[in-house]
C-alpha cells in the first residue's frame, strides 16, 4: 500500500522513491494527476541530480491545449516496494504521477484537508 495525503490546495500527494542512474535513491513528493496519461514528470533540476539519461523526445498536449515537445528519460521507481521501470517526461513544476503508473491500482482519496490518499494493487 502507498499512502499520502490531500493538501489544503486540494492536491493528492504521495511519496515515491526514484532510482538515479548511479543507483542513488531520491525520495520525491508527487501530485497524482488523473489528467496525465503518462507515468511520471520530473523537473529538470531533479533529473540532473539523478543523472538520468535522455532517451528521446515526445509531443505532449498540455491541459490548456498547447502542444509541446518534452524530453523523455528512463528510470526506475519503487512502487509497492517493487522496482518498476518508467518513462519520465521533463516538465516545469512539481513532480506528477500519471495514470500509466497508477494502472492496475485502486486509488482512494478522502478529499478534505489532510485527508488520506491510499493506493492499493488490484488482484
Amino acid at each position: 500500500m502507498i499512502t499520502g495525503n490531500v493538501t489544503v490546495q486540494r492536491e493528492a500527494i504521495i511519496s515515491l522513491e526514484v532510482v538515479g542512474s548511479d543507483q542513488q535513491i531520491q525520495r520525491v513528493e508527487a501530485v497524482i494527476d488523473t489528467g496525465f496519461n503518462g507515468y511520471l514528470t520530473l523537473p529538470r533540476n531533479l533529473i540532473n541530480r539523478l543523472k538520468l539519461q535522455l532517451v528521446g523526445h515526445r509531443r505532449a498536449t498540455l491541459g490548456d491545449g498547447n502542444i509541446v515537445v518534452l524530453d523523455v528519460y528512463f528510470t526506475t521507481v519503487l512502487w509497492h516496494t517493487r522496482a518498476q521501470e518508467v518513462l519520465v517526461l521533463q516538465a516545469d513544476g512539481g513532480p506528477l504521477v500519471g495514470m500509466s503508473l497508477l494502472y492496475g491500482n485502486r486509488v482512494t482519496l478522502d478529499v478534505v484537508d489532510d485527508g488520506d490518499v491510499i493506493i492499493d494493487t488490484l488482484s
